[in-house]
């Protein structure tokens, strides 16, 4: 991917789409952010579209995510060398053909509900798509808790690909362990635990449509395909049968048209057979066992102890604003940092992360280890600089790509594009936008007399 025979990725992808161009034929996928999320939404569901796209309370925090980058400039460099640019990098003992990764989204049916097959062919038109993409490029999945498809299934299509996994703590601790377990049995190399959606925010695109995925077994495969969930289920069954009230819904709601397609989205989501699950209590009992367990708002940053004995894989806190947040993850034994405001989906009116992010940087590349029980205290000699500082939140182009890794990133987790790309045209749509994305951060350091990733740094920007 960096170079072929000193041909760039940048050089390769714009060549290709104006050579096509010649005959007639457009990019796969819009190259404009813009027109790529407005054709995205003429294709999409309503509701996939408002899930996939909306954010909290009035949209602030999405707009200045993105508003955000434009106040970092970078600036050109002439005159310089940069014939040959590779945008390799090393993270974590891996190495990458470039510093992007692909974002754990959830429910992530939802964006192709409208593809062949529709809703009942989504789950395997989701992650399997976004796996062969990955697969193709050699850039790391950050598999999601909230994904329609188990991680297993997604990790045989990705064959020796990397890919990481993507926590929500539940509030049964067996439940953690058991996702921790399998993240390690699918070749999972990193545990990324997201800190910021212990309670969901106020997403209002969701909230007007009343819609929430989970309630409709959407995006819970992890959790269905669990051995501990699924007897956190049989027990929540038998207790009903016990109790003798059948689980039934109060007599004064009357079904509907969208409680029958409820019903039946649970049904087909289960395992097994769909009109087995319609005669019986498991599929709904699922979703309400989900309902329950799905977070826990009491963590403290104690509790990473608990879960730094439960696996020898890095750990990362996904969700990190503060500097003193980043400095109190790793005394308490974060491997890593992955400064994110979910999106701009959790509070609205928050700090955009883009200007987070250089204060976490430089907490991270200070901090010493207070109890030294930390992250440094598994690190090699270089000490914090070998604590990885990835970033999230906003991120659309390979400038930004440029703008994130000169504040300080080692990577960037890349959202809802490739989520865009996919609903257009599934694997070869995710591809097309992250090799978009590259292309145009190889052409960015070009510009910026860059030619490699280790290069880039503060001095690149007007600060």
């Amino acid at each position: 991917m960096p170079t072929n025979g000193g041909i760039s990725i940048g050089r390769t992808v714009q060549s290709a789409i104006y050579r096509n161009g010649v005959y007639g034929h457009r990019p796969t996928v819009p190259t404009d952010p813009d027109a790529l999320a407005a054709a995205a939404r003429r294709r999409m569901t309503r509701t996939g579209w408002s899930y996939v796209a909306g954010g909290a309370g009035a949209q602030r925090t999405v707009a200045a995510n993105r508003e955000a980058f434009g106040g970092y400039r970078i600036v050109p460099r002439q005159m310089v060398d940069v014939g040959e640019r590779s945008p390799a990098t090393t993270l974590l003992g891996r190495e990458l053909p470039a510093p992007v990764l692909f974002g754990p989204v959830g429910a992530l049916e939802l964006a192709v509900q409208h593809q062949r097959g529709g809703r009942a062919a989504a789950p395997r038109n989701a992650e399997p798509a976004l796996a062969r993409a990955a697969r193709d490029l050699g850039l790391p999945v950050v598999i999601s808790s909230q994904a329609s498809t188990p991680m297993e299934d997604t990790a045989a299509v990705l064959g020796d690909s990397p890919r990481w996994f993507q926590l929500y703590w539940s509030s049964d601790d067996a439940l953690v362990e058991s996702f921790v377990s399998r993240a390690e049995a699918s070749g999972c190399e990193a545990i990324v635990v997201t800190l910021d959606t212990h309670v969901l925010g106020w997403r209002t695109a969701d909230l007007d449509l009343g819609y929430l995925p989970f309630a409709r077994a959407e995006g819970i495969a992890q959790y269905l395909s669990d051995p501990v969930f699924r007897a956190l289920v049989e027990a929540r069954v038998q207790a009903t049968a016990s109790s003798g009230s059948g689980g039934d819904a109060p007599s004064s709601n009357r079904p509907t048209a969208a409680a029958v397609r409820s019903l039946l989205s649970m049904a087909r989501h289960h395992p097994g057979p769909t009109l087995r699950n319609l005669t019986q209590p498991h599929a709904r009992a699922a979703v309400e066992t989900f309902l329950e367990v799905f977070s826990r708002s009491t963590l403290t940053w104690a509790d990473l102890a608990w879960l730094r004995e439960r696996t020898t894989l890095p750990i990362l806190v996904k969700g990190i604003q503060h500097p003193d947040d980043a400095r109190a993850a790793l005394d308490h034994g974060a491997d890593g940092i992955v400064v994110s405001n979910h999106g701009g989906r959790q509070i609205d009116n928050a700090v955009a992360s883009i200007d987070a992010l250089g204060p976490v940087v430089d907490a991270v590349r200070t901090w010493s280890g207070a109890s030294g029980s930390g992250a440094g205290a598994r690190a090699d000699d270089a000490g914090a600089a070998s604590v990885p500082v990835l970033f999230d939140s906003g991120v659309r182009t390979g400038a930004d790509v440029f703008t994130a890794l000169a504040l300080g990133a080692d990577a960037v987790l890349l959202g809802r594009p490739w989520v865009y790309g996919l609903a257009l045209a599934g694997s070869d749509g995710v591809r097309a936008v992250a090799e978009h994305v590259l292309a145009e951060l190889d052409l960015t350091m070009a510009l910026a007399g860059v030619s490699g990733t280790e290069q880039i740094g503060r001095h690149n920007l007007a600060l």
